[in-house]
């Protein structure tokens, strides 16, 4: 066991995970059953807290062989993404699905079933058929608990809380100069900021070297750049970020998905408190305060279309009649069968004085999903040799332009398999790199330094909600293009003269990606999925 010093450490493994959310844990399963070596997982925070726990609706898979099909899962995805998808990630996501689902269970995954044994099935927005898998109102946090007892109990994974990646190493660490057209950039681990005791950084606090034979990405989500979000508050994009200043390759960051209905309830923002879509699924109807329902105007498949189309629905009619939400509406359900399906949503709207089985539930949308990132293929492969992507923070191609909703925790399950079988199929090829030179920390933080901070953090939510939100232009984006560099400069220089926090490093990454999503949008000239801009003509499969 190490003891917490201010002497900085070198420690080696051989799979080295970053982020411990559904991706992340999964794949250390997966690796440490086959017992070729030591597994480490990277948790910036503590164990239970991931994108992972806040997901309500539950996980997408064909298992009602009688009324369901992989043919049917996959058009549904298809159309979803706008049809911009990568086929072959589609297929195989979907195809590989239900041995996933079985796994999961064995590991001590609970999912509800119906009283002959069956899983209860949920049909939520763009599915043609009833097949979400869910426990309760709470599947991602179920999922976490099961796979959090797992790693736990297994012997071959070490658990590190509290401790937070800065950057992954490469040639460029070692004097090389690595461009994006550097062939063959390796990855030989990451500097990682160990918080000190109780991760509270201070004394204790230290940037350790960790090298790897093979290193995952698993960092989750970006919401935290916006102003309101689904996702928690460490959501920072750290994994498109890291990857990025490595030279490493990203794909699709216009592609942000507004959850169409988080709870409206000042003061809530990271995050803000999800009404799944099974709700939506379940029967509710959106409308207008004043009980005039809308969706019928946007789409033939009303409340149940798409999150792109539905999340810009209510947008448009929040500024239609300048309100700052709408309403999901679920008083025509039986009360006792509300209650008895959505137990969490149902005391989180009582504990402010909304009794949803009267009454309705003021809704609005928030950032909740990043369907680009890390770009790997079909094995979870990045561009950069030795350097894997898993869950939220990876391109799979799965999505396309939009995410078909509970398509996220499957896609997340099949490529930790993928990606632990092309692993522990090379991990006998790699080596430790022994030359990686230790981290240069010699800075120092002040409260004035740490004031202009939190200011930048503040400043980049308003610029990306206000000018990179729902719906997009050339003006805005240009605005939020020129206001992005300006942070990104005086943020880079207080990076080089203080030491390392993770104030400052969460900064840093939520400016690179920020700055992606912004790049990415300037650069896709028309309305695809859910980049949607006034200046361009709208996509014929895109009405709104």
């Amino acid at each position: 066991m190490q003891v917490s010093t201010d002497i900085a450490m070198i420690y080696k493994y051989d799979f080295l995970i970053i982020g411990a959310g559904v991706a992340g844990m999964s794949y250390a399963l997966k690796v440490a059953k086959a017992n070729k070596g030591q597994v480490c997982l990277i948790c910036k925070t503590s164990l239970d807290e991931a994108n992972t726990s806040f997901a309500q609706g539950g996980i997408a898979s064909v298992t009602n062989l009688e009324l369901d099909n992989f043919e049917k899962h996959i058009e549904d995805t298809m159309i979803a993404g706008d049809y911009i998808n990568d086929r072959a990630a589609v297929e195989q996501v979907v195809r590989m699905g239900p041995s996933q689902i079985r796994e999961l269970v064995e590991w001590g995954v609970n999912f509800d079933r119906q009283d002959n044994g069956d899983f209860d099935l949920h049909r939520e927005g763009g599915h043609s058929e009833f097949r979400i898998l869910h426990h309760a109102d709470d599947t991602g946090a179920e999922i976490q608990r099961g796979l959090m007892e797992a790693v736990r109990n297994c012997p071959n994974i070490t658990v590190k809380e509290n401790h937070f990646a800065v950057e992954i190493i490469t040639q460029h660490h070692l004097g090389v100069e690595v461009t994006r057209r550097t062939p063959d950039i390796e990855c030989y681990g990451a500097y990682v900021l160990n918080g000190g005791e109780s991760g509270v950084e201070g004394r204790g606090s230290r940037v350790d070297t960790y090298l790897s034979k093979v290193t995952v990405m698993c960092t989750g989500g970006c919401g935290a750049v916006y102003q309101t979000t689904s996702n928690p508050i460490i959501a920072t994009g750290d994994g498109e970020a890291m990857v990025y200043r490595a030279k490493g390759t990203v794909a699709d960051m216009e592609f942000v998905q507004f959850h169409p209905t988080v709870l409206h309830h000042v003061g809530e923002t990271h995050p803000a408190f999800l009404i799944t879509e099974a709700m939506r699924g379940y029967g509710g109807i959106l409308r207008l305060p004043n009980g005039e329902s809308f969706m019928e105007k946007y789409d033939k498949r009303l409340s149940l279309a798409p999150r792109d189309i539905v999340a810009r629905a209510i947008d448009k009619e929040m500024k239609i009649h300048g309100i700052d939400h709408v309403c999901l509406d679920v008083t025509h359900k039986p009360a006792d069968e509300t209650r008895h399906h959505f137990p969490n949503i149902y005391q989180k709207c009582l504990s402010i004085g909304i009794d949803i089985t009267k009454e309705y539930i003021p809704v609005r949308p928030a950032a909740h999903y990043m369907c680009g990132g890390i770009k790997v293929d079909l094995n979870g492969c990045s561009s950069i040799n030795r350097l894997y992507a898993i869950g939220e923070c990876s391109c799979t191609g799965l999505h396309g332009g939009n995410r078909l909703a509970s398509n996220s925790l499957i896609e997340a399950v099949v490529y930790a398999e993928t990606a632990a079988r092309h692993s522990l199929a090379h991990i006998d090829n790699y080596s430790y790199n022994d030359s990686v030179p230790e981290w240069n920390d010699e800075g120092t933080m002040t409260n004035e330094e740490q004031v202009l901070i939190t200011q930048s953090v503040k400043e980049v939510g308003e610029i990306m909600s206000n000018y990179v939100g729902i719906v997009r232009s050339d003006l805005r984006l240009k605005r939020a293009w020129d206001r992005l560099d300006l942070i990104y400069e005086e943020t880079e220089a207080l990076f080089k003269r203080v030491k390392a926090s993770k104030d400052i490093c969460e900064l840093r990454n939520m400016i690179n990606t920020a700055y992606l999503i912004t790049r990415w949008a300037i650069e896709r000239k028309e309305c695809r999925g859910l980049h949607y801009t006034t200046d361009y003509p709208v996509h014929a499969y895109d009405k709104i």
